[in-house]
């Protein structure tokens, strides 16, 4: 009869919610769930321009990418992100109030671009020789997809940053955010209008269309179209300098310059400038919003580099202070030797004799003592 007493307890059968832990902290399950999932949600919903919803789109991804880490280390993502998150929110709102009743800037845009181009305005120009009202191009579609990366890019690179490295994404959050808060003072200090809307309120004669989200009605995601449009009803109309949408292409690529092989720029450069082609062709900037947006991330990136320097020289002093006091403060005290040389030096101020250390006392005493015995026995 076998003996059941000595024998170990069978091992527990994992449950349900064990195995599903097990299959999900897999990246090669968890990415293509994360990637079919938002599939779904860009079909019938749209692509994510909210940055709240942007947000957690790329809270879900790095989930997917990292699935092996704690919720703790999750539940860092959007701790340090909730900030940046609702400082964008307030941005969008507050670019909607930028609009305050007042006669926006509008010639001033068109005989810019006019001045650049020899009389010609370049938005015309692009809808005259590329846009069909009853055929939608290979290159619209490109248009919609460019135009619509400026919700997601800065926000996807920073994540990445977080992802791999907190120092670079500190320094890339510093230069995104203080180019937008230039934007968004700028809209409020001087509106201006953009293409479209001079040419609604009579300052174009040309019909010029405003055709941004145009290019995904043919490839079927028309919720995307309805999606861009709900939220432009809903913006600023005359935020249109400088233009934030060739910011922010420029911000992107502008902070991997210096971090590429020299093969790549040409590559970086051409993103920025297909975002200010577009801009112009669908009729949501002149050529003078693009420009005067480089030169922001240009003073940008130089005004944030200067206080960078200025505090790490900052810093330095004060961790060179504390390290000095702290220096002092472990010190040990002075050696013997000194403390004689120091008496010696006293001894000759005022005549006396020099102090004799102990060891060299004795043996004088020893001497002395051997030199009395000496001369007793003689």
């Amino acid at each position: 009869m076998e003996d059941t007493a000595t024998q170990p307890p069978p091992e527990p059968k994992p449950g349900t919610t064990s195995r599903l832990r097990e299959l999900f902290s897999s990246r090669r399950v968890s990415v293509p769930v994360f990637a079919v999932a938002f599939a779904v949600y860009w079909y019938f919903v749209g692509l994510p321009t909210d940055p709240m919803l942007a947000a957690i789109w790329l809270w879900m991804g790095t989930i997917a990418f990292r699935p092996e880490q704690p919720w703790r280390y999750h539940l860092g993502f959007a701790r340090d992100w909730i900030p940046i998150v609702l400082l964008l929110v307030a941005y969008d709102f507050s670019r909607g109030l930028a609009d305050n009743g007042t006669a926006p800037h509008v010639t001033e845009m068109i005989h810019a671009d006019e001045w650049l181009f020899g009389g010609t305005l370049p938005t015309l120009w692009a809808q005259e020789h590329l846009y069909d009202a009853d055929r939608i191009h290979w290159w619209d579609v490109l248009a919609s997809f460019t135009y619509f990366s400026h919700f997601v890019v800065c926000l996807t690179i920073a994540a990445v940053l977080w992802f791999r490295s907190r120092p670079l994404w500190g320094a890339f959050m510093r230069r995104w955010f203080t180019l937008t808060a230039a934007g968004l003072v700028t809209y409020f200090v001087y509106p201006a209008a953009p293409p479209w809307w001079a040419h609604e309120h009579g300052y174009i004669a040309q019909e010029v269309v405003r055709m941004s989200g145009r290019g995904w009605e043919a490839i079927g995601l028309h919720g995307g179209s309805k999606l861009l449009a709900v939220g432009q009803s809903m913006s600023n109309p005359v935020a249109a300098m400088p233009s934030l949408h060739s910011a922010f292409a420029m911000c992107a690529v502008a902070f991997f310059l210096t971090r590429v092989k020299k093969r790549w720029i040409p590559l970086l450069l051409a993103y920025p400038v297909l975002m200010s082609l577009v801009l112009v062709y669908t009729g949501e900037h002149y050529i003078i919003d693009a420009i005067v947006g480089y030169s922001y991330v240009a003073i940008v990136y130089l005004v944030v580099w200067l206080a960078e320097r200025w505090w790490a020289r900052r810093s330095g002093r004060r961790v060179g202070e504390a390290a000095e006091s702290l220096l002092r403060a472990a010190a040990p005290a002075a050696p013997a030797a000194s403390d004689a040389a120091s008496a010696d030096a006293a001894a000759a101020e005022v005549g006396a004799a020099p102090a004799i250390p102990p060891g060299d006392a004795e043996r004088q005493s020893v001497r002395g003592s051997s030199g009395s015995e000496a001369s007793d026995r003689g």
